[in-house]
């Protein structure tokens, strides 16, 4: 389930202008669901969906410990492609609570 709905977020992310140029980027650290490129910015985008708010919203799901191993892979993903340490960098947060779409972007900093 959760291909379709990292499907839909590309799709909604580009109609607002963005390039994703990466899906599912795994490493021996962890995953980023997307990664796209908004102007100068290499944006790295967590997707969470909920079916209902019984667990807890989506966007929560994006604890501090999921954002460290985002983080971690992230620099792994800028070193592996090249990127220079001056790389204007975001992460983002795309949360499905039901059919209903947020997109959180600067969700949190790089730790």
């Amino acid at each position: 389930m959760g291909g379709r709905y990292e499907d839909r977020a590309a799709a909604f992310l580009e109609k607002k202008g963005l390039q994703v140029i990466e899906k599912n980027f795994r490493c021996r650290t962890g995953e980023i669901d997307l990664i796209a490129k908004d102007g100068t910015y290499l944006v790295f985008v967590e997707v969470k969906y909920r079916h209902t708010s019984e667990s807890g919203r989506a966007a929560s799901a994006v604890d501090l410990r999921k954002q460290r191993v985002i983080s971690r892979t992230a620099k792994v993903y800028l070193l592996s492609r090249g990127y220079g340490e001056d790389t204007d960098c975001r992460f983002d947060v795309i949360a499905f609570d039901g059919s209903t779409l947020r997109w959180i972007k600067n969700a949190f900093d790089c730790l």
